[in-house]
């Protein structure tokens, strides 16, 4: 059957891989020729490199590395169908700007793409949408970042899902081979074209972009797809234990893909595939894995329904909250950013956010619940600084982990559930393990003492070489009373 389209550009965006790729699937397929490209948007590197220390920004490197084994994998592909030159365009400034240049350079007569539901990604591809329409090129777009995505799942009453274990149970029942399976792409790349001479100057250096290495390699945490699969062999070989183990930031239980799925490194599909088959065959870890994995999903199309939630409540009452402002609650944010809290777990998980671009989940909850209900701060202040440095930060997920942990989400915990950051601490990081890695002050104490130290004894301090306010912190606030506080602060939600 012949192809209808002579040319066509797919641009990589959050979807940094060659298998499995909705958007490259699709173009192979129509197109005699197809290119790959990937801008280095300015909308978003400018306002990293405009903040204090942002010219060392670890997803910036990520990127950069993955880039480059797309790269490969795009020129293998192409060599093993015999074409030689192939490979990645890659591009620094504007993306509304890049991609229609290089559209009319390479005389497409259309690009491809896959979906991103993020405000700003669909501003910016209304944008781009109307530049190549100028040209008489097309845009088309695919869902590739989540299995369902959008309106694919609603209730009964054709309404979104607000509900967590309701659209669940619908992600399962309809989650078949079809949805399930991959986009093949490796017989179809016989379409990709060699690069154009003038074109071929490879993925830049983080020097010529304005940004400095970080200590991404020291934290080993792979990059690329082959990282992802790096990653993945590994967590199948222990999946079967996750539900015991993913609560205990000292153990090795998570999976530690996050970041290469915010980036498209690997695809949801084959990690939800892998996991719905191990869980069919009795794996409780690969049933919980699985969850983790709809939850994704579920605040994917909370976020497309509700885009309002970017900066508003899900339940609107909520937003009626005074939290706490001035001096005073300045000074207990800058406390809580910089791991000074005086509360063992939540300084230690501020730390390990701040030393290596990730947080266990667990501890995400604990330290957003600290923030929100022990510090009385807005939730949006927590986010805002995940957001900031975080590895795997993506929109979707990191406002409704927020607005979960604050109450105001969408099928969020109740108002009144308030983590107890000492017996979270005595219950998930029982032998402080966690804590002492991060928090070495406190190395010598022992372990009964060590989730709360201000409950130690002058001998116990002594004996661990520990004098409180000075090596270490007192607690900024005393939870009983902050959680009196918090009662009192949500009291305006009864009844919204």
């Amino acid at each position: 059957m012949p192809k209808p389209l002579d040319k066509a550009l797919v641009w990589l965006r959050r979807d940094l891989r060659t298998d499995d790729h909705a958007a490259l699937h699709h173009a192979l397929r129509a197109a005699r020729q197809v290119w790959c490209a990937f801008v280095f948007d300015r909308a978003i590197l400018d306002p990293l490199l405009a903040v204090a220390g942002g010219a060392r920004d670890r997803r910036v490197e990520f990127i950069r590395d993955s880039l480059v084994g797309v790269d490969a994998e795009l020129r293998a592909l192409a060599a093993s169908h015999g074409v030689a030159g192939a490979g990645l365009l890659v591009r620094h400034g504007w993306a509304h700007d890049e991609i229609p240049a290089l559209a009319a350079a390479l005389g497409v007569q259309a690009v491809y793409a896959n979906h991103d539901d993020e405000p700003a990604a669909l501003a910016r591809d209304a944008r781009v949408r109307g530049r190549l329409a100028d040209l008489g090129v097309a845009l088309h777009t695919s869902k590739d970042h989540v299995v369902f995505e959008r309106a694919e799942l609603l209730t009964q009453g054709g309404t979104p899902f607000s509900v967590y274990t309701p659209y669940k149970n619908a992600w399962l029942r309809r989650a078949d081979d079809f949805f399930l399976g991959a986009y093949p792409v490796a017989r179809h790349a016989a379409a990709l074209a060699p690069l154009p001479a003038e074109r071929s100057g490879g993925v830049p250096a983080l020097a010529a972009l304005g940004f400095a290495p970080t200590n991404l390699h020291q934290l080993r945490l792979p990059s690329g797809p082959a990282g992802a699969r790096e990653l993945l062999a590994d967590f199948l070989g222990r999946i079967d234990a996750y539900h015991e183990a993913r609560d205990l930031p000292a153990v090795k239980g998570p999976s530690y893909l996050s970041t290469h799925l915010r980036f498209g490194t690997v695809s949801v599909r084959r990690l939800a595939r892998e996991a719905a088959q191990r869980a069919r065959a009795g794996s409780r870890g690969a049933e919980v894995w699985l969850s983790e994995l709809i939850w994704r999903d579920f605040y994917h199309q909370v976020l497309h329904h509700h885009p309002r939630v970017v900066t508003q409540a899900f339940k609107p009452e909520y937003d009626r909250i005074r939290w706490e402002h001035g001096q005073a609650a300045d000074a207990r944010f800058a406390a809580w950013c910089e791991g000074r809290t005086g509360y063992p777990l939540v300084d230690a998980a501020m730390h390990q956010i701040n030393q290596t671009g990730y947080m266990h989940n667990r501890l995400r909850m604990v330290v957003a619940s600290f923030l929100t209900k022990d510090l009385g701060l807005d939730w949006r202040r927590g986010e805002a600084y995940f957001a900031r440095h975080l590895n795997d930060f993506d929109l979707a997920a990191n406002n409704g982990g927020w607005q979960w942990a604050a109450s105001s989400g969408c099928d969020a915990q109740p108002y009144f559930r308030i983590f107890n950051p000492v017996t979270q601490s005595q219950k998930f990081d029982p032998e402080g393990r966690f804590i002492r890695r991060y928090l070495p002050a406190l190395a010598r104490l022992p372990d009964k003492l060590v989730h709360a130290p201000w409950l130690a004894r002058p001998v116990d301090l002594a004996a661990a070489g520990l004098t409180l306010g000075t090596d270490y912190p007192l607690p900024v606030v005393q939870h009983e009373a902050a959680r009196a506080a918090t009662l009192a602060r949500y009291a305006v939600v009864k009844g919204g």
